[in-house]
């Protein structure tokens, strides 16, 4: 049900996580408490886009830099993603939920690559919310991918429009919100070619405390501006 006032809907929401850390060393709790805590926002967000009819949304899970992160708590993370979508696979068929996973998904560990696997191919035929987890994710890769394939094929007449086919996704709307917890104000290399004409919305409510009302209000800012793409209003 879409809620009061709510009049313009973004067709694709993206979200960047950001806070677990600092949500759960507030509270003098280990990091992997955080990760916890952000799983059930993660949960809250996907099921409150999928209520009031968003078609996609994007969610910055892992991205190529944290490798660089305590050992760990890569390995919590990747097992928390396991656990999620093990517990979680029947809801989102429920929900008629697509799952996909967006990054260099051929570098992850094999338990998890068959894991998320099995998931984008039970969901596949789902026709709701087309819900994307960006895994292992990098925009600067992404791009560099991208012309690597457009090199093999030796194409040399490339556009922005015959680019967009390169890309891991190409069927996928840019975003028309962009959402980061936590107060810090930069996008850090999330879909770079795709967040060109983004609305963007920072806030510094820490990822685990994120929930509808929070979502609500990124909306409420989203439908107060004016997309011009360029132009000017006549």
């Amino acid at each position: 049900m879409k809620p009061e006032n709510l009049y313009k809907i973004p067709k694709h929401v993206a979200i960047i996580m950001d806070g677990n850390g600092r949500w759960a060393k507030k509270r003098g709790l280990p990091r992997v408490f955080g990760h916890k805590e952000g799983a059930k926002a993660a949960e809250k967000a996907i099921n409150f886009a999928s209520d009031i009819g968003i078609e996609y949304l994007t969610l910055f899970a892992f991205s190529t830099e944290n490798w660089a992160r305590p050992e760990e708590e890569v390995n919590f993370i990747f097992k928390l993603l396991v656990e999620y979508i093990n517990d979680k696979l029947s809801s989102l068929l429920e929900r008629n939920i697509n799952l996909r996973f967006l990054g260099r998904k051929d570098s992850l560990p094999e338990n998890i690559l068959l894991t998320i696997e099995h998931a984008e191919k039970e969901t596949s035929k789902c026709t709701g919310l087309n819900l994307i987890v960006a895994l292992n994710y990098s925009g600067r890769a992404e791009i560099v991918d991208a012309v690597k394939k457009i090199v093999n094929k030796g194409i040399l007449d490339i556009s922005e429009e015959n680019f967009r086919n390169f890309l891991y996704f190409p069927d996928v709307p840019d975003p028309d919100l962009l959402i980061r917890t936590s107060g810090e104000i930069r996008i850090s290399n999330f879909l770079l070619w795709q967040l060109a004409y983004t609305e963007l919305y920072f806030t510094e409510v820490l990822w685990p405390d994120f929930d509808e009302r929070e979502f609500l209000k990124a909306l409420y800012a989203f439908q107060s501006r004016e997309r011009r793409f360029g132009r000017i209003k006549l």
